[in-house]
């Protein structure tokens, strides 16, 4: 017969198994999604062994998932008093996972575009302004407005990034609906 805490148990899988599953949408695997599942309903910081007994995978598994975890701010490691192994917490706020985590990639799609646009340029436009044949001249220049267009997009996502880093979004789009 099932007891109240193995009820709860099973209804936290189900929480963590949702959990996992809809982090795949932001690149992260099932396994690592788990353990941050695991975390989430954690009421204390874990240990690695922990952590492993939990998910059931291995400790180098887990250590790397939790690396990761920590490259996106969604795990942090703590100090437990009296004891000597690493303990983790999860930040439990999905709006600043959200936040977070687009930010970084907004700024990383920027920064490769950017850099793809400073180095291609001033070669298109080279070959705009010297070559003879009327369709590589049209071809050059309907380039480079794409490329403007792109920096106007990258010009929009960085002050997308910077609204939500300040929070300044949500003042126009709050997280939670008035009542």
């Amino acid at each position: 017969m099932s007891t109240d805490w193995d009820k709860l148990e099973e209804t936290r899988d189900v929480m963590e198994s949702a959990i996992a599953q809809s982090m795949v949408i932001y690149g992260v695997t099932p396994s690592v999604g788990r353990i941050y599942g695991v975390l989430y309903f954690a009421s204390e910081p874990m240990s690695i062994d922990e952590i492993k007994v939990q998910v059931a995978m291995s400790k180098a598994s887990v250590s790397n998932g939790l690396r990761e975890l920590q490259e996106t701010e969604m795990v942090t490691k703590v100090w437990k008093k009296g004891e000597r192994k690493d303990h983790f917490i999860a930040e439990k706020d999905f709006l600043r996972n959200f936040i977070n985590y687009f930010v970084k990639k907004i700024r990383q799609e920027r920064n490769l575009l950017m850099k793809a646009a400073e180095q291609t340029k001033p070669a298109i436009r080279a070959i705009a302004d010297q070559t003879e044949d009327p369709h590589i001249k049209e071809t050059a220049e309907q380039d480079l407005a794409l490329i403007k267009e792109s920096q106007d997009y990258l010009d929009w996502t960085t002050r997308l990034a910077n609204a939500l880093e300040s929070g300044e979004i949500l003042e126009h789009i709050p997280p939670k609906k008035e009542e």
